[in-house]
């Protein structure tokens, strides 16, 4: 017989487990599938935002307690700028924690709160129009079952391989991100402050069309999380090799933070900006990484994940899909997302950071301009902010918005 639920959720990161969590606090019956046992790894950068904190905040979770950061200090080009995170949510601290612990902690929080775990492959979704009727749950041993649900909620990160099954496409001439990330023992691993370094350099001096990452875990881990990420289309693809280039970022870097070897080096590729399409049918959504809910200035995709999450499980009821999610969707990220992807464009031609980081990141321009970048970049702006830089910011995402209008966007 197949096993019945209210929603079935496949994948359980953290867009997955919150999802579960507020569809069980809401009364329904929850299955949350992964393929894998946790705790397990993911390629990230481990840091979490304000933005990303509020929705921890709502859901009652707290996250490496002991550790908090203040905002990001930014370096290259012979100047640093240090851009505090602003007042934008109730909260203006952040953290970071490796994602081996925090997807296994929200998954606890997820089986507390009522949520079925099952362990299993989700495949072969069985469709009468675009309504998923069942699907397959294959376990490890190779055994299948048959799964049922008035409702699916699709949060299998950023390959979805599920969701490719339903349709999903993702648009490489958009700009998209390549990443690599590893954990180092550091003696500053209780340092305050997230730090990027945008003047990336590989062995022999060359600048790179990238920038590299050190974010603290604070000192209970005793370690940072040190990586690296890079802006690509299609047309013009990074052309670097991001696991050898972190050794070279590492070794740069060690002597100012005391770094052990670099460990558990993992890589990835991840669409941004809302650049997939067909993401909902009748009675299904993709939501988080899966619909391509990454920032594209910093890669961030955690916070989206957990407010997709809730926005997804909010709609669940006698409501198709299909059209409604989308327009969620673009209503939500559309002109931000727009925006932000046609400032990343920027950033894939390699004499674009020469020529602007100086600027940017000394003297008094660097002091007044990027915290505001910063700000911008993590869309730490919300519809009540009344300031210039807000007020310039929904303007320019009006008008390229428009301008872009053809572009996909969860189309």
């Amino acid at each position: 017989m197949p096993q019945l639920f209210d929603v079935a959720i496949v994948g359980s990161g953290p867009a997955g487990a919150a999802a579960a969590i507020h569809a069980a606090r809401a009364g329904h019956s929850v299955a949350l599938l992964d393929s894998a046992e946790f705790p397990r790894d993911k390629t990230c950068g481990d840091g979490l935002t304000p933005r990303a904190m509020h929705q921890l905040d709502l859901l009652g979770i707290k996250v490496n307690p002991s550790y908090r950061n203040h905002g990001l200090k930014l370096h290259g080009y012979g100047g640093s700028v240090t851009a505090p995170w602003p007042d934008t949510y109730p909260t203006n601290e952040g953290t970071a924690l490796p994602r081996h612990e925090f997807d296994a902690l929200l998954v606890r929080e997820a089986v507390a709160a009522g949520a079925t775990l099952i362990h299993g492959t989700a495949t072969a979704p069985e469709l009468a129009g675009n309504r998923i009727v069942s699907f397959s749950v294959v376990d490890g041993s190779g055994a299948t079952d048959t799964m049922k649900a008035r409702w699916i909620i699709v949060a299998d990160g950023v390959r979805s391989t599920f969701g490719k099954q339903l349709g999903r496409t993702w648009h490489k001439d958009e700009v998209y991100g390549i990443a690599a990330r590893s954990y180092s023992s550091s003696p500053r691993a209780s340092e305050g402050w997230m730090h990027s370094h945008v003047e990336l350099k590989d062995a022999d001096g060359v600048v790179q069309p990238g920038y590299g990452w050190i974010f603290p875990l604070g000192a209970e881990l005793g370690q940072v999380n040190i990586g690296l990420g890079a802006l690509s289309t299609k047309s013009r693809p990074a052309k670097i090799n991001t696991k050898k280039l972190l050794e070279t970022y590492a070794a740069q870097q060690r002597a100012e933070w005391g770094l052990g070897p670099v460990e558990k080096v993992a890589s990835a590729a991840l669409p941004m900006g809302g650049a997939v399409s067909t993401v909902a049918g009748a009675n299904w959504m993709l939501i988080g990484d899966a619909a391509a809910c990454v920032n594209p200035l910093n890669g961030e995709g955690i916070d989206y994940g957990l407010e997709t999450a809730a926005m997804a499980v909010s709609l669940l009821g006698g409501k198709d899909f299909t059209l409604v999610w989308p327009d969620r969707l673009r209503a939500a990220y559309g002109e931000a997302f727009v925006l932000a992807r046609t400032a990343a464009r920027l950033l894939t031609y390699p004499q674009f950071l020469p020529v602007a980081g100086p600027v940017a990141l000394r003297g008094p321009v660097g002091r007044m301009l990027m915290p505001a970048a910063a700000r911008l970049m993590g869309n730490l702006i919300t519809d009540e902010d009344r300031d210039l830089i807000a007020r310039a910011w929904k303007l320019a995402g009006h008008g390229v918005a428009w301008a872009r209008r053809d572009t996909p966007l969860w189309s």
